[in-house]
Parts: C-alpha cells; structure tokens; sequence
C-alpha cells in the first residue's frame, strides 16, 4: 500500500477514535507528585505511560520520573514539576501548553495515594479500547483496497490485534523468590509427555531429560542429501502416532504427497523405492492398509508452501497452539523461508532466526528447524560436522538452545566400516550435556531408529 494510503489510514483513524479515560490520567498524574514511588512500581507491573493520552498529564508523569532521583522528599511539589515543565516546552520536547503552577497545584489536591494500579489500570483498558478501534478504522481501510494481500495482510493484522493487550516490550519482572520453590519440585519430578517431546531416540531423549522441551528451538543441520527431512519425519512420527502430540511439519523442499509417503514407508516399514515405481507387495499394502485408520487420526498436520513467511508462519503457529493445542513444529528448511528486507543474507537468516525463537516462547512449543551446513565437513578428512559449519552460522547457533548435526560415515566412503550408521552430533545442548548418539540409517524405509531397534 502506498505511503499516501498508510498516511490516510491514520488520519481517518484518529478521526474515529474517542480519547482515552482523561479523568483516571488526571487523578494519576496527581497520585504520581504525590506518592513519586508509583511511578516505579507502575513500571515494574507493564503499564506504559505512552497510554496516557492527554500530553499534559503525560508529561507530568515523565517529569515526576525525571525528578524522582533528585528529591529527596516522599513527594514532588507540583512547583518543581511546573519547572521541568516549562523547561521542556521551551525546548520543544512538549507540544500542549503546560499545566500551570496553579493548575498543578489543584491537580495536586487530586491525587489518590495507594490507589496508583486502579488508575494505571483504568487508563491502560482505555488505551487497549482506542487501539482496538484505531485498528478496526484501519482493517476497514485495508480490506477495502485494492492492494489487500490476505497472505501477508492478514497475518500483519493478527499481530495487532495481539499487541493491543499485551505490547512488545511489557515487564516480565518478578522476584526470585516466587520462583526458587518451583525449580526444588522440578529438580524431584521427572520429566513426562505433558512437558516434553520425545524424539523416539531412546539415547537420544535420555541426553535431552526426555524429549524437546517448550520455548527451544531446535535445529538440525547436515550437509543436502544426508537425512534432515527423514530424522525430522521420524522425531515427528515419535511425537504424533507414538504419543500423540500435536505436531505440525511446515516442507518447503519436499510436497505434501512425497512427505506422506515418506512418513507412512518409516512408519509400516515399506520400501520407499517400491512405492515409487508401483510395485509394492499386496500383503505389504494390506498391512499398511490395516493402520491406516490409526494414523489418519494422529495429530500431525503438514503445510508445503514454498513461499511461507514469517508473518504468516507466525499466524499459522498462533491458530493452531489454539485450535489444535500444538505442541512441536517442524520447519524444513531455513534457508529456504522467504527472508524479511535486510541489507544483506547474513542480517536477514538473523532475523529469522530470532523470530523463531520468539514464536517459540510466545507460544510454549518447540521448534524444529532444518539447516544446510555449508561445505567445512568435505573439506576435513573425518569429514564431521561442526556447529560452525552452520550457514550464517552466528545467528543460527545464538538462537537455537539446541543444535544437532547429522553425520553418515558411508555418504564419504562407501566400504566404511560403519556402513548403515548415523551420528546424531549434539553440538550445543543450553542447559545440558554435549554428546554423539549413534542410530541406524534405514534409507530404503526412509527412517532412523535405535541401532537396537528390529530391522
């Protein structure tokens, strides 16, 4: 949309939207010269001065703030702030005429001491309802333009409506205290399904205390061809047929089709490369057959747009931790996401990756996301991956609270003595140790499984 339109929308906007509780940001600016410690307290509980509507009574806030560490009384008389005031003025930094020393002293005789959060709180709801309308003139303009693209309009718009209770940036605070006897019951309680993703690796989730964990990201990265979508497939099998969990896999390589039967051949045990040329068995087909009604009911959605964005893979996440109560989402693979402006890759993958973290503690899943290593491992004699290999690797390694490697010996040496392995490389591990599982490679069932596992 042009910037003539983005300049209407807000024009038209504001037009349409009431102020906000005045009253309750006159009796607040009031409490804060009086009770000067509010306005800390208020800070450390989310509220966001930028709600208070009136400039005049918002400036009084900012100056009660600005004076607060130089008085040494319980209260700021309303001459100081009527000072600052004027001061600011002069310099431009205030628009509205300010409050006089008299009307700053009849506001004084407002205040509420003890009551700052009702207020705060009054003149926050009004914000939230000026923002809710601001946002609704604007969705009208939007929809109603030519240029609307519900790919990724839609998708922005969500991100407002969910930024209009709680905005970016609002305090997390909260006092040690208040959290030390919950880490005393965890470190007793062992972990269980309800808040861990096990990956079906037995060595695998005992180096992981179980499985995933929600708010991780999780990347695994390998050199093109070695098994990140089959590993992927397999950890997104262990999570929905095995243990029901929502699970959702976003492909970007591979289609919908080629990744169901990817996951289906792993699941029953059915030779990939038969169903591709037509030729599977009917007694194998009618086994398949037979479990087709469990699997169908598993809680495992796939989604193969190649041009997904963050935005709307933001929107999809957000509808389906709702509707879906997803737990653990499978992104194949980075590198392939539609990358946001950026003056270069590096800056781009950045914010990507940052992103994903973000999603993930937002929403208290687990993240899995695909990687290309770039060409370092080909370069070594051993040939084994290292986190650094990771393309744009800083950013990457940053945000992910684990990353695995893959690694399979036969790709470089085909009379390897370890032909049919894999290495599962934990090469960063926040919060837990670092370690190589080793697992079968079945590529012709397209699966990885314990190297005790029945073949």
């Amino acid at each position: 949309m042009s910037t003539d339109m983005d300049l209407w929308d807000a024009d038209e906007a504001a037009a349409l939207v009431p102020a906000g509780n005045v009253e309750a940001e006159r009796i607040l600016a009031a409490t804060a010269m009086a009770d000067p410690g509010c306005v800390d307290e208020m800070a450390a509980k989310g509220f966001d001065p930028a709600d208070i509507s009136d400039e005049r009574y918002r400036m009084v806030w900012f100056a009660v703030e600005d004076l607060a560490g130089s008085m040494a009384s319980s209260a700021i008389r309303w001459q100081a702030v009527a000072h600052k005031l004027q001061v600011w003025h002069g310099e431009g930094r205030m628009v509205a005429r300010p409050l006089t020393e008299n009307e700053l002293g009849e506001l004084y005789m407002s205040a509420i001491p003890g009551a700052a959060e009702y207020w705060a709180t009054a003149v926050t709801k009004a914000a939230v309802a000026s923002r809710a309308r601001t946002l609704g003139s604007m969705i009208h303009v939007k929809a109603s333009s030519p240029a609307f693209d519900p790919d990724t309009d839609v998708a922005a718009i969500q991100s407002e409506v969910d930024n209009l209770v709680r905005p970016a940036g609002q305090s997390q605070m909260v006092d040690l205290g208040d959290l030390l006897p919950d880490v005393l019951v965890r470190a007793t309680t062992p972990p269980t399904n309800e808040d861990r993703v096990p990956t079906g690796v037995i060595d695998l989730d005992a180096l992981l205390s179980g499985g995933f964990a929600p708010g991780q990201v999780v990347v695994i990265a390998a050199r093109p061809a070695t098994g990140k979508t089959t590993i992927a497939a397999g950890f997104a099998r262990a999570a929905a047929f095995t243990n029901k969990i929502p699970s959702a896999i976003w492909s970007l390589e591979m289609g919908r089709e080629e990744l169901a039967t990817s996951i289906l051949c792993g699941e029953v045990k059915i030779a990939l490369h038969h169903v591709k040329q037509g030729i599977v068995e009917d007694a194998i087909v009618a086994r398949a057959a037979a479990r087709l009604p469990e699997l169908a009911a598993a809680p495992l959605k796939i989604d193969d747009n190649p041009y997904l964005t963050l935005p709307g893979l933001r929107a999809s996440i957000r509808n389906l931790v709702r509707t879906f109560g997803l737990k653990i989402a499978f992104i194949d693979y980075l590198q392939l996401m539609q990358a946001p402006p950026a003056e270069n890759r590096q800056v781009a993958v950045s914010m990507i990756s940052r992103a994903l973290k973000l999603m993930a503690k937002e929403f208290g899943i687990t993240i899995v996301v695909l990687a290309q290593l770039n060409r370092g491992p080909e370069q070594r004699t051993d040939k084994v991956p290292m986190v650094s290999d990771l393309r744009e690797s800083g950013s990457i390694e940053q945000d992910a609270d684990i990353v695995i490697l893959l690694h399979r010996p036969d790709m470089y040496e085909r009379e390897s003595p370890r032909a049919g392995e894999a290495d599962l490389i934990v090469g960063k591990h926040r919060g837990g140790p670092m370690a190589t599982v080793t697992v079968a490679f079945q590529g012709h069932f397209a699966r990885f499984v314990d190297m005790a596992a029945d073949a």
